[in-house]
């Protein structure tokens, strides 16, 4: 009998220690984090209370950014109702086949191109214009601009509207920004366009314009879509040394070869890293070759918020007009005169930059170079 007690007694001192030592040894998971301490995107919303002119100018970059959509909503909405085909069929054979308008000039008209709807566009940023010498209306032009940026809003402000007031400081010149063909074969965003005075980069096109006589003017955005994958805020690295086509184009018809600057136009998007050699460049560089432009992976504010979305930044943009660069006719120019009148120009563009750089470029994070 004392025995079995003792027995027992150990029993359950062996049961109850083993029992403390298993549980000593399990390891409980640690407790859940609570939903807030997860990082979230720092986002800044916009406030409540914004003047009523600012939320104008806000509005009207975010219309003009969503054109193509709307355009292509439009034009599928129209699609839908039956009764409209045959009309729709005649727009589209008239556009593609029958006119001839991106290659003549395009159809400006002063209205639009001074509507109000462009000023609060333009002093979203704001964009300005900087003339430096006068330009006399005895002559055509050409104008190079510089850098392309991501879109080339800059260039949008002062050669396709009269936000910046380009026709009050060069009365008598007509501005035509120039663009890709394929811009002219989408619906009703083509006659847009058209109306701002807008036209084809094909060489056709430049000489088509350029033969108007006085006063005629073209501009280029030099650098393409090459340039665009460059683009950032504080730098200013141009595609140029390679492209001398408008500077054969303004020596065949005695234009008048004038160089910009915009200064801002590089910093109103911020870009994802893509440095030659990388997947990214290369994937770009071949749609660029597919398609005649890239695509940029870039990034900048929301229609609500200040720092995630697809509308520009408000930074100042100032297109800075240099001094024209005289030259002489000449219908078949040699490389020796191309090259020639290209090195005057370079000069004339790096001394727009080490003049205007300390009042408009002091957040620059390095000099201008001309990579290519």
């Amino acid at each position: 009998m004392e025995a079995r007690k003792t027995f027992s007694s150990a029993a359950r001192n062996f049961s109850s220690s083993s029992l403390r030592e298993r549980l000593s040894s399990i390891h409980l998971p640690t407790p859940p984090i609570p939903v807030t301490a997860f990082p979230t995107p720092n986002i800044d919303f916009v406030p409540r209370r914004i003047p009523r002119k600012r939320r104008l100018q806000t509005l009207a970059v975010a219309l003009w950014s969503t054109t193509i959509v709307w355009c292509t909503f439009a034009w599928l909405v129209m699609m839908s109702i039956p009764p409209l085909w045959p009309a729709l069929a005649l727009y589209m054979i008239w556009a593609l086949y029958v006119d001839r308008s991106p290659e003549h000039g395009g159809r400006l008209s002063p209205w639009f191109r001074s509507g109000r709807f462009w000023r609060y566009f333009a002093d979203y940023y704001p964009a300005s214009l900087l003339k430096t010498c006068d330009l006399p209306a005895d002559r055509p032009y050409v104008f190079g601009y510089h850098p392309h940026g991501i879109i080339g809003m800059g260039a949008l402000c002062t050669f396709a509207t009269e936000s910046t007031g380009f026709s009050h400081f060069y009365p008598g010149i007509v501005p035509h920004l120039l663009t890709l063909a394929s811009n002219f074969r989408m619906p009703f965003y083509r006659d847009i366009l058209l109306a701002m005075g807008i036209c084809s980069v094909s060489k056709q096109s430049c000489s088509n314009i350029l033969k108007g006589g006085p006063g005629q003017a073209i501009t280029i955005v030099v650098g393409g879509a090459a340039e665009s994958l460059s683009a950032r805020p504080g730098t200013a690295d141009l595609t140029l040394r390679k492209r001398l086509g408008f500077i054969k184009i303004a020596i065949q018809h005695g234009a008048d070869l004038v160089p910009v600057f915009s200064f801002g136009e590089n910093d109103i998007y911020e870009q994802m890293p893509n440095d030659p050699g990388t997947s990214v460049y290369t994937l770009q560089k071949k749609f660029q070759n597919v398609f005649g432009f890239t695509l940029p992976l870039f990034h900048g504010r929301g229609l609500l918020n200040y720092n995630l979305g697809l509308l520009p930044y408000r930074r100042r943009i100032v297109a800075v007009i240099g001094h024209p660069i005289h030259v002489e006719k000449c219908e078949k120019p040699t490389l020796e005169e191309i090259t020639h009148i290209q090195q005057l120009y370079i000069e004339e563009l790096m001394r727009i930059w080490h003049t205007h750089k300390d009042e408009f470029a002091r957040t620059r994070k390095r000099e201008l170079s001309i990579i290519e």
